[in-house]
């Protein structure tokens, strides 16, 4: 059961230097498997808006979310008590403490490039590790 990141699924909708791994991890994992936070989504709407890809966001997130399957996870009020505890304790900024916790709260690995998340107790894995290669 992963989460991925919001530079894993930007990795391949800007089409940037490791897009094949990422493809090929998507194609190759269940899709019920496969898990986005609610705040990764409207990250991912902010830096496509901000390239001028509104049709890319719409496309995506019917891709992904609506036809492809991948679950949606949501972090509430009562949770942000943990944002700040895993933020303070493993010295991450508000985006990756907020998966880490959502991480956390269900259960998941987080898929990722991004190297703060191994302070952390979870880690992180790349797609191409959890492909095995």
């Amino acid at each position: 059961m992963y989460l991925l990141d919001t530079n894993i699924i930007l990795e391949l909708l800007l089409d940037q230097e490791k897009a094949d791994e990422v493809e090929r991890f998507l194609r190759n994992t269940p899709p019920a498997s496969l898990h986005l936070s609610e705040f990764a989504l409207y990250s991912l709407g902010v830096v496509l808006f901000r390239h001028k890809m509104h049709d890319t966001f719409l496309q995506s997130v019917k891709d992904l979310l609506v036809t492809g399957g991948i679950r949606l996870v949501r972090l509430v009020v009562e949770d942000m008590q943990d944002i700040a505890h895993a933020a303070r304790r493993f010295n991450l900024d508000f985006d990756d403490a907020y998966q880490y916790t959502a991480a956390e709260k269900y259960g998941l690995t987080i898929v990722s490039f991004d190297g703060d998340f191994d302070r952390t107790e979870r880690g992180r894995k790349t797609p191409g590790e959890i492909l095995g290669g």
